[in-house]
């Protein structure tokens, strides 16, 4: 069976202009920083009249409700939760077809690169934008079925292991956003330092600095019982989660820190 590495095609909105070479249009790698990364922020207008944007962190996750199946590869939309009565509810609810124009980011740092000047220094870092349109959710199945799959998104398979089915006040209080995505691409640094060659040559200064990558991570503590818990034993669905999340996102940045590091390419027409 062949498989395509679907991507994002490039338009005016998504085309990164800046370190080309660390520019991704691939689906895989845009959707997989969109759902592990704990909170997005989106971006829209509220008004016409508003000289401001508005950006707000949310909590959020890509997936298919006609295919629930479908991989984080194939196109997908992102399910976005929320208060009923919130700022960006009420504006979506106003908004007419296709929906309220929003963008959505989400980064993660994976190291500190240090190196011989201040001005070189950098981050090992992944970080992704999605541009789309938001509707409210209104069928009480794909409602319902968004819940899931965003509660999921926190710790997976929490939603059955909680007191489901949510009670009437609580599917009244809660809206779902849906984004239809229309671009969007990412930005991936990976690498050791990597420092101007007037710097490298000169013996004093590289006796004088250290340079490398400090790894960083996303590492989850030891789980903290709550105060009315009354469960003697913490789920393995969340010390499993902790595990292999641990190992995972320190093993990412210490395989990060060890890579080359980007080189720019001019076939790509990299701006300086």
């Amino acid at each position: 069976m062949v498989r395509h590495n679907l991507e994002y095609p490039k338009d005016v909105h998504n085309t990164v202009n800046r370190y080309k070479h660390q520019a991704v249009y691939s689906l895989t790698t845009i959707h997989t920083i969109i759902n592990t990364t704990p909170v997005l922020h989106v971006s829209f207008h509220p008004s016409p009249t508003d000289p401001f944007p508005v950006i707000l962190p949310l909590i959020g996750q890509m997936g298919s409700f006609s295919r629930p199946s479908a991989s984080i590869s194939e196109p997908l939309d992102l399910y976005l939760h929320g208060y009923v009565s919130s700022r960006l509810m009420n504006v979506s609810r106003s908004s007419s077809s296709p929906g309220l124009p929003v963008c959505i980011a989400a980064s993660k740092v994976d190291g500190l690169v240090l190196t011989l000047t201040p001005n070189s220094h950098n981050y090992n870092y992944r970080s992704a934008v999605l541009f789309g349109h938001a509707t409210l959710v209104t069928d009480l199945d794909e409602k319902l079925w968004a819940m899931e799959l965003i509660t999921n998104s926190v710790v997976p398979d929490r939603w059955r292991h909680t007191r489901v089915p949510p009670n009437p006040a609580e599917m009244q209080s809660t809206q779902i956003l849906k984004v239809k995505i229309d671009s969007g691409s990412a930005k991936v640094r990976e690498g050791v330092p990597n420092d101007e060659m007037c710097d490298l040559g000169d013996q004093k200064v590289l006796d004088a600095v250290w340079t490398g990558v400090l790894p960083l991570s996303e590492q989850f503590g030891e789980p903290v019982p709550g105060p009315y818990n009354v469960v003697k034993e913490v789920p393995g669905h969340v010390t499993e989660y902790k595990e292999r999340m641990n190992w995972e996102n320190r093993a990412y940045a210490e395989a990060a820190a060890r890579k080359d590091a980007p080189v720019k390419r001019k076939e790509d027409g990299d701006d300086e």
